[in-house]
Protein backbone atom coordinates (compact mmCIF):
# COMPACT_ATOMS: atom_id res chain seq x y z
CA UNK A 1 0.00 0.00 0.00
CA UNK A 2 1.02 3.55 -0.90
CA UNK A 3 0.05 6.69 1.34
CA UNK A 4 1.02 10.09 -0.10
CA UNK A 5 2.69 12.36 2.61
CA UNK A 6 2.87 15.93 0.71
CA UNK A 7 -0.26 17.58 2.53
CA UNK A 8 0.37 16.03 5.68
CA UNK A 9 4.39 17.24 5.19
CA UNK A 10 3.69 20.41 4.29
CA UNK A 11 1.61 21.16 7.25
CA UNK A 12 4.06 19.73 9.90
CA UNK A 13 7.15 21.45 8.13
CA UNK A 14 5.52 24.61 8.73
CA UNK A 15 4.47 23.52 12.10
CA UNK A 16 7.90 22.27 13.17
CA UNK A 17 10.08 25.56 11.31
CA UNK A 18 8.07 28.66 11.67
CA UNK A 19 8.63 30.69 15.22
CA UNK A 20 11.75 29.17 15.70
CA UNK A 21 14.11 31.12 18.13
CA UNK A 22 17.95 31.36 18.02
CA UNK A 23 19.68 33.44 20.15
CA UNK A 24 23.39 34.44 20.91
CA UNK A 25 25.50 37.09 22.03
CA UNK A 26 24.84 38.98 19.02
CA UNK A 27 20.82 38.85 19.28
CA UNK A 28 17.79 37.50 18.98
CA UNK A 29 16.22 35.72 14.94
CA UNK A 30 13.20 34.25 14.60
CA UNK A 31 12.05 31.92 11.67
CA UNK A 32 9.17 33.93 10.54
CA UNK A 33 7.54 32.19 7.80
CA UNK A 34 7.91 29.22 5.49
CA UNK A 35 7.95 31.37 2.42
CA UNK A 36 8.57 28.18 -0.04
CA UNK A 37 7.82 24.83 0.12
CA UNK A 38 8.18 22.81 -3.10
CA UNK A 39 8.50 19.09 -3.30
CA UNK A 40 6.39 15.41 -2.44
CA UNK A 41 6.43 12.81 0.27
CA UNK A 42 4.90 9.17 0.21
CA UNK A 43 5.25 6.21 2.44
CA UNK A 44 5.01 2.64 1.27
CA UNK A 45 4.20 -0.75 2.94
CA UNK A 46 5.82 -3.30 1.37
CA UNK A 47 5.93 -7.36 3.05
CA UNK A 48 5.65 -5.55 6.49
CA UNK A 49 8.29 -2.70 6.08
CA UNK A 50 7.67 0.74 5.91
CA UNK A 51 9.55 2.37 2.92
CA UNK A 52 9.55 6.54 3.09
CA UNK A 53 10.40 9.26 0.16
CA UNK A 54 10.44 12.78 0.20
CA UNK A 55 11.87 15.22 -1.45
CA UNK A 56 11.42 19.05 -0.81
CA UNK A 57 13.03 22.17 -1.70
CA UNK A 58 12.43 25.22 1.20
CA UNK A 59 12.82 28.49 1.64
CA UNK A 60 12.34 30.48 4.68
CA UNK A 61 12.47 33.85 6.09
CA UNK A 62 14.14 34.96 9.36
CA UNK A 63 13.84 38.20 11.08
CA UNK A 64 16.48 39.35 14.07
CA UNK A 65 17.74 42.26 16.75
CA UNK A 66 21.20 42.95 16.97
CA UNK A 67 21.51 42.66 21.09
CA UNK A 68 23.72 46.12 21.13
CA UNK A 69 22.79 48.52 18.84
CA UNK A 70 18.34 47.68 18.48
CA UNK A 71 19.14 47.15 15.14
CA UNK A 72 16.70 45.31 12.58
CA UNK A 73 17.64 42.94 10.00
CA UNK A 74 15.87 40.05 7.54
CA UNK A 75 17.43 37.01 5.37
CA UNK A 76 16.55 33.90 4.35
CA UNK A 77 17.36 30.02 4.63
CA UNK A 78 17.45 28.17 1.60
CA UNK A 79 17.25 24.07 2.05
CA UNK A 80 17.20 23.10 -1.44
CA UNK A 81 17.60 19.45 -1.57
CA UNK A 82 15.85 17.90 2.12
CA UNK A 83 15.30 14.23 0.77
CA UNK A 84 15.75 10.09 1.91
CA UNK A 85 19.14 10.11 -0.32
CA UNK A 86 20.97 12.65 2.65
CA UNK A 87 21.14 12.32 6.17
CA UNK A 88 19.93 15.79 7.61
CA UNK A 89 23.37 16.57 8.77
CA UNK A 90 24.75 16.86 5.38
CA UNK A 91 21.77 18.19 3.99
CA UNK A 92 22.71 22.34 2.30
CA UNK A 93 21.21 24.70 4.35
CA UNK A 94 22.11 28.09 2.87
CA UNK A 95 21.94 31.25 5.14
CA UNK A 96 21.35 35.06 3.35
CA UNK A 97 20.79 38.45 4.64
CA UNK A 98 19.57 41.75 2.67
CA UNK A 99 21.41 44.31 1.98
CA UNK A 100 23.26 46.65 4.66
CA UNK A 101 24.73 46.14 7.77
CA UNK A 102 23.96 43.35 10.65
CA UNK A 103 26.21 40.25 9.39
CA UNK A 104 26.92 39.38 12.93
CA UNK A 105 22.94 37.79 12.73
CA UNK A 106 24.09 36.30 9.80
CA UNK A 107 26.48 34.97 11.08
CA UNK A 108 24.32 33.59 14.39
CA UNK A 109 21.69 32.47 11.60
CA UNK A 110 24.66 30.06 9.75
CA UNK A 111 25.58 28.58 13.36
CA UNK A 112 23.66 28.36 15.58
CA UNK A 113 20.44 29.07 13.35
CA UNK A 114 21.85 25.97 11.24
CA UNK A 115 21.82 23.87 14.00
CA UNK A 116 17.94 24.51 15.22
CA UNK A 117 16.82 24.24 11.20
CA UNK A 118 18.04 20.57 11.62
CA UNK A 119 16.83 19.64 15.32
CA UNK A 120 13.73 20.87 13.19
CA UNK A 121 13.73 18.77 10.28
CA UNK A 122 14.50 15.90 12.80
CA UNK A 123 11.39 16.62 14.31
CA UNK A 124 9.94 16.33 10.62
CA UNK A 125 11.74 13.30 9.93
CA UNK A 126 10.58 11.31 12.98
CA UNK A 127 7.20 12.36 12.98
CA UNK A 128 6.80 11.61 9.08
CA UNK A 129 7.95 7.52 10.28
CA UNK A 130 5.45 7.54 13.41
CA UNK A 131 2.71 9.71 13.53
CA UNK A 132 2.08 9.51 9.84
CA UNK A 133 1.76 5.82 9.75
CA UNK A 134 -0.28 4.93 12.30
CA UNK A 135 -2.48 2.55 10.81
CA UNK A 136 -0.79 1.35 7.60
CA UNK A 137 0.25 -2.46 7.18
CA UNK A 138 2.10 -3.72 10.24
CA UNK A 139 4.15 -7.18 10.41
CA UNK A 140 2.28 -9.71 12.96
CA UNK A 141 4.10 -9.16 15.37
CA UNK A 142 4.29 -5.78 15.56
CA UNK A 143 2.54 -4.68 19.19
CA UNK A 144 -1.45 -4.36 19.53
CA UNK A 145 -3.28 -1.01 18.69
CA UNK A 146 -2.12 1.89 21.49
CA UNK A 147 -5.06 2.91 23.72
CA UNK A 148 -7.24 5.43 22.70
CA UNK A 149 -8.99 7.55 25.24
CA UNK A 150 -12.70 7.67 24.61
CA UNK A 151 -13.84 10.83 23.38
CA UNK A 152 -17.37 12.65 23.39
CA UNK A 153 -17.81 15.70 20.11
CA UNK A 154 -20.71 17.70 19.72
CA UNK A 155 -21.29 19.17 16.24
CA UNK A 156 -24.68 21.17 15.71
CA UNK A 157 -27.49 18.08 16.32
CA UNK A 158 -24.79 15.21 15.57
CA UNK A 159 -23.37 13.19 18.60
CA UNK A 160 -20.21 11.68 17.90
CA UNK A 161 -17.85 8.88 19.58
CA UNK A 162 -14.80 7.29 19.22
CA UNK A 163 -13.81 3.36 20.64
CA UNK A 164 -11.09 1.60 20.81
CA UNK A 165 -11.45 -1.43 18.92
CA UNK A 166 -9.02 -4.77 18.54
CA UNK A 167 -6.49 -4.80 16.03
CA UNK A 168 -8.53 -6.44 12.59
CA UNK A 169 -6.38 -9.37 11.30
CA UNK A 170 -6.10 -9.94 7.98
CA UNK A 171 -4.17 -12.56 6.12
CA UNK A 172 -1.42 -12.04 8.46
CA UNK A 173 -1.09 -8.32 9.75
CA UNK A 174 -2.62 -6.38 12.00
CA UNK A 175 -4.22 -2.77 11.71
CA UNK A 176 -5.00 -0.76 14.43
CA UNK A 177 -8.57 0.34 14.01
CA UNK A 178 -11.06 1.97 15.99
CA UNK A 179 -15.34 2.55 16.20
CA UNK A 180 -16.81 5.28 15.33
CA UNK A 181 -20.57 6.46 17.16
CA UNK A 182 -22.29 9.25 15.26
CA UNK A 183 -26.04 10.73 15.47
CA UNK A 184 -27.88 12.76 13.06
CA UNK A 185 -31.36 14.01 12.92
CA UNK A 186 -33.14 14.43 9.87
CA UNK A 187 -36.78 16.32 9.09
CA UNK A 188 -37.80 13.59 7.19
CA UNK A 189 -40.10 10.25 8.23
CA UNK A 190 -37.86 6.97 8.32
CA UNK A 191 -38.80 5.66 5.19
CA UNK A 192 -38.02 8.48 3.06
CA UNK A 193 -34.47 8.65 4.47
CA UNK A 194 -34.36 4.68 4.31
CA UNK A 195 -34.73 5.70 0.39
CA UNK A 196 -32.12 8.24 0.16
CA UNK A 197 -29.52 5.56 0.94
CA UNK A 198 -30.86 2.58 -1.38
CA UNK A 199 -32.19 4.74 -3.99
CA UNK A 200 -29.76 5.07 -6.91
CA UNK A 201 -31.31 8.28 -7.86
CA UNK A 202 -31.43 9.87 -5.13
CA UNK A 203 -28.11 8.88 -4.15
CA UNK A 204 -26.69 10.63 -7.08
CA UNK A 205 -29.28 13.75 -5.77
CA UNK A 206 -27.75 14.46 -2.23
CA UNK A 207 -24.38 13.24 -3.36
CA UNK A 208 -24.13 14.98 -6.71
CA UNK A 209 -22.22 11.55 -8.33
CA UNK A 210 -23.13 9.50 -10.37
CA UNK A 211 -23.40 6.18 -8.01
CA UNK A 212 -23.92 2.37 -8.22
CA UNK A 213 -26.70 1.78 -6.12
CA UNK A 214 -27.61 -2.50 -5.88
CA UNK A 215 -29.59 -2.42 -2.70
CA UNK A 216 -29.97 -5.86 -1.92
CA UNK A 217 -28.10 -8.42 0.23
CA UNK A 218 -24.50 -8.71 -1.75
CA UNK A 219 -25.37 -5.92 -3.86
CA UNK A 220 -22.51 -3.17 -5.03
CA UNK A 221 -22.33 0.28 -3.69
CA UNK A 222 -19.68 2.76 -5.09
CA UNK A 223 -19.95 6.65 -4.63
CA UNK A 224 -18.26 10.09 -5.08
CA UNK A 225 -16.32 8.94 -7.91
CA UNK A 226 -15.03 6.00 -6.34
CA UNK A 227 -13.24 6.98 -3.50
CA UNK A 228 -16.32 5.34 -1.37
CA UNK A 229 -17.16 1.57 -2.17
CA UNK A 230 -18.43 -1.92 -0.36
CA UNK A 231 -21.39 -3.78 -0.49
CA UNK A 232 -25.00 -4.52 1.15
CA UNK A 233 -24.73 -6.88 3.80
CA UNK A 234 -28.35 -6.29 5.31
CA UNK A 235 -31.30 -4.13 4.58
CA UNK A 236 -34.11 -3.96 7.03
CA UNK A 237 -36.79 -1.55 5.21
CA UNK A 238 -37.31 1.75 7.01
CA UNK A 239 -35.22 0.91 10.14
CA UNK A 240 -31.85 -0.68 9.38
CA UNK A 241 -29.24 -1.02 6.60
CA UNK A 242 -25.96 -2.38 7.43
CA UNK A 243 -22.73 -2.55 4.78
CA UNK A 244 -19.58 -3.48 4.07
CA UNK A 245 -17.56 0.29 3.66
CA UNK A 246 -14.15 1.41 2.58
CA UNK A 247 -12.49 4.77 1.68
CA UNK A 248 -10.50 3.98 -1.38
CA UNK A 249 -6.93 5.88 0.49
CA UNK A 250 -6.91 2.23 3.22
CA UNK A 251 -4.87 -0.11 3.19
CA UNK A 252 -6.28 -2.97 0.54
CA UNK A 253 -9.06 -4.89 0.38
CA UNK A 254 -9.65 -3.43 4.13
CA UNK A 255 -13.51 -2.95 5.13
CA UNK A 256 -15.00 -1.29 7.95
CA UNK A 257 -18.74 -2.44 8.83
CA UNK A 258 -21.52 0.07 8.85
CA UNK A 259 -24.46 -0.06 10.55
CA UNK A 260 -27.42 2.78 9.63
CA UNK A 261 -30.48 2.38 12.16
CA UNK A 262 -33.00 4.60 11.64
CA UNK A 263 -35.50 5.66 14.76
CA UNK A 264 -38.87 7.49 14.26
CA UNK A 265 -39.25 10.22 16.42
CA UNK A 266 -41.89 12.92 16.34
CA UNK A 267 -41.99 14.52 12.92
CA UNK A 268 -38.06 13.57 12.91
CA UNK A 269 -35.65 10.55 12.10
CA UNK A 270 -32.71 9.94 14.55
CA UNK A 271 -30.10 8.52 12.37
CA UNK A 272 -27.57 6.28 14.29
CA UNK A 273 -23.99 5.37 12.57
CA UNK A 274 -21.91 2.55 13.92
CA UNK A 275 -19.00 2.04 12.26
CA UNK A 276 -16.51 -0.68 13.27
CA UNK A 277 -13.20 -1.61 11.87
CA UNK A 278 -12.55 2.21 10.91
CA UNK A 279 -8.02 2.63 10.65
CA UNK A 280 -6.80 4.31 13.46
CA UNK A 281 -5.03 6.90 10.96
CA UNK A 282 -8.45 7.78 9.05
CA UNK A 283 -10.73 8.44 11.99
CA UNK A 284 -11.20 11.87 11.11
CA UNK A 285 -11.20 11.51 7.49
CA UNK A 286 -13.83 9.34 8.06
CA UNK A 287 -15.61 11.37 10.68
CA UNK A 288 -15.67 13.94 7.69
CA UNK A 289 -17.14 11.91 5.21
CA UNK A 290 -20.63 11.31 6.83
CA UNK A 291 -20.57 14.29 8.41
CA UNK A 292 -20.21 16.22 5.21
CA UNK A 293 -20.53 14.39 2.52
CA UNK A 294 -23.46 12.53 3.45
CA UNK A 295 -25.44 14.19 6.52
CA UNK A 296 -24.61 17.85 5.17
CA UNK A 297 -25.68 16.61 1.64
CA UNK A 298 -28.45 15.10 2.73
CA UNK A 299 -29.89 17.47 4.87
CA UNK A 300 -29.29 20.30 1.67
CA UNK A 301 -30.85 17.38 -0.41
CA UNK A 302 -34.41 17.22 1.86
CA UNK A 303 -33.98 21.56 2.13
CA UNK A 304 -34.12 21.81 -1.40
CA UNK A 305 -37.00 19.20 -1.96
CA UNK A 306 -39.10 21.30 0.86
CA UNK A 307 -38.90 24.68 -0.95
CA UNK A 308 -39.40 23.32 -4.05
CA UNK A 309 -42.65 21.79 -3.14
Amino acid sequence: TERDATSWSKRKLKEVLEGLVVEGEAGRCEIADLKHVEGEASCNSRKGKLIFFYEWNLRLSWKGTVKESGEKHKGSVEIPNLSEENEVDDTEINVSKKKGEGDILKDLMRTEGTTKVREALRDYLKALKTEFTLGMILPTKAPGAQELSTERRPSGNTMQDSVPAQPLDIVGVKIPTVRIFMREMFNSPADELYSIFTTKELVQKFSKCPAVIEAEKGGRLQMFEGCVSGEYTELVPSQRIVLKWRCRSWPDEHYATVALTFKDTAAQTELQLECTGVPVSAEESTRHCWKQQYFEGIQSFLQQSKDSM
